[in-house]
């Protein structure tokens, strides 16, 4: 269960935190129980052992082996001293390894018959051992002269029950657990506080956000942010930068969507209106003809709009791609010849075998559509217009070129302005084709341009793209470099 309490589905920083803090520490507590306990058994059993250690020699020294044989002298006060405890059994014996006992309780279980090198004569030594379902720690040595086989040795043992040692270890594990039932939750207070001390400029970071309009979209200040904070502020900084763009877009669509349609409208509304009052079959017809056209202008309107906010919003971007533009713009100069046949006017298309570069297919037909239209637009019956793509080394030029009307180098400036006409009165249209040109072709990281043709009256247009090489393959370049060049010709030869 969390400690923090917080539902699985919303959980709050603030708690998660103090779990990863807190878990840790009730996991490692059960542990500093057991360490504490097993050092305390260490601390208490050493001056005990020591004590038996004392009586083992004070024993030893009262035995004496005479030709072999054992002699004790131990007066029967000595034995009540040994004897006199008030909490703990003491048992003790001397005796040889035939069983023959010289002091002591018999029935104290003895250790087994050294080995060689396992025990050496006057040394004492340390074991556990169980005597009448009570647990004993015995301190036991073995006395001998250098010629006695081991056999032969007499062991000479003291034991006692572990009371005193388990009274003294359970003192020392309270008065170092004790303290830690008022240390632990002090702690957790003070992590607490400094949990809540330290999140204070995420609380603050709340509150500005939560304080602001809902239309300011202007980025959050970094001054007083944390260092750890920063990328996120950043990181939503960013998303308001987009926000706001994307804002701005809708909102430039609305505008101009609500500017251009009103006219259109009005105009269906009017010839609609007049429609209505005809009974003239030709008047009628007329009408509904212009009708018709209305509603062309208005359907060509809504796509340029809708258009213009796609490329706006910057969708091209995430979806480009190596392509032929050489294919693209031959497919849509052949959409485009019936409707300069009908105009009169010549459509030619100059291009090289290919030409790669990398973008978006819809919006670079949008793109070359936008371009044919207005040199179409613009271009009197009999005019000639020409799509031509030039390569470069690095970049791969779109030209439309036509011998219409021409253009101005002031007018040259403004054309790629929404709403932009050269003359509203001759022409059709909406002043967004161009405009609609340059969006794309930012989002392909070209600037559009259109200037006086300098072959005589008329414009160029021309659009920039990068071109696009496949990459070298991992063994590097053939080492006929004459065959590289049979293969792939220079650019702009």
């Amino acid at each position: 269960m969390s400690l923090s309490n917080v539902n699985e589905t919303e959980r709050s920083l603030f708690g998660e935190i103090l779990d990863w803090m807190l878990a840790p520490l009730l996991f490692v507590w059960p542990l500093s129980i057991a360490f504490t306990h097993y050092f305390a058994n260490n601390v208490a059993n050493f001056p005990y052992d020591q004590a038996l250690r004392e009586h083992v020699a004070a024993i030893a020294r009262q035995v004496k082996l005479v030709g072999g044989k054992p002699v004790l002298s131990l007066p029967p006060s000595a034995r009540a001293l040994l004897r006199a405890d008030e909490t703990d059994n003491v048992y003790f014996h001397v005796m040889n390894q035939g069983g023959r006992l010289l002091a002591g309780d018999k029935d104290l279980p003895r250790p087994p018959v050294p080995q060689e090198d396992e025990a050496l004569s006057g040394e004492i030594y340390m074991r556990d051992a169980e005597f009448n379902g009570q647990d004993l720690r015995v301190a036991y040595t073995w006395l001998a002269e250098s010629t006695m086989p081991r056999d032969q040795w007499i062991v000479v043992e003291v034991a006692e029950t572990t009371e005193k040692r388990s009274q003294l270890a359970n003192k020392i594990v309270a008065s170092v657990i004790l303290p830690q039932f008022i240390i632990i939750p002090l702690a957790v207070m003070l992590v607490w506080f400094g949990l809540s001390r330290g999140l204070r400029p995420l609380t603050r970071l709340r509150q500005t956000i939560e304080a602001r309009d809902p239309a300011d979209l202007s980025p959050i200040a970094t001054r007083r942010v944390p260092e750890e904070l920063e990328p996120l502020v950043e990181a939503f900084n960013d998303m308001l930068e987009r926000m706001k763009k994307n804002v701005g877009v809708q909102q430039r669509f609305v505008a101009d969507a609500a500017h251009q349609l009103r006219t259109p409208l009005t105009g269906l509304k009017t010839q609609a209106q007049f429609a209505m009052r005809e009974s003239d079959p030709e008047a009628l017809h007329h009408a509904l003809r212009q009708i018709a056209m209305g509603v062309d202008r208005a359907g060509r309107l809504v796509n340029q709009l809708l258009t213009l906010a796609r490329t706006e919003g910057g969708e091209a971007t995430l979806t480009q791609h190596p392509l032929d533009l050489v294919v693209l713009a031959r497919e849509m100069v052949e959409d485009w010849v019936m409707v300069a046949l009908s105009r009169n006017i010549d459509l030619g298309f100059e291009a090289p075998r290919n030409a790669m570069i990398q973008g978006n297919a819809f919006l670079l037909r949008e793109l070359i559509k936008n371009l044919l239209d207005n040199a179409l637009r613009y271009t009197p019956s009999g005019g000639h217009v020409t799509c031509r793509i030039v390569p470069g080394v690095d970049q791969v030029l779109l030209e439309v070129e036509d011998d219409g009307i021409g253009i101005s180098e002031e007018q040259a400036e403004l054309v790629f302005e929404r709403f932009y006409r050269v003359d509203d009165a001759a022409t059709e249209g909406s002043g967004l084709g161009l405009a609609i040109v340059q969006e794309i072709a930012q989002q392909h990281g070209a600037i559009a341009a259109l200037r006086p043709n300098p072959k005589g009256k008329g414009a160029v247009a021309r659009v920039p793209f990068l071109a696009w090489y496949p990459p070298l393959p991992p063994q590097g370049p053939p080492d006929d470099f004459s065959e590289l060049y049979r293969q792939s010709p220079p650019i702009g030869t």
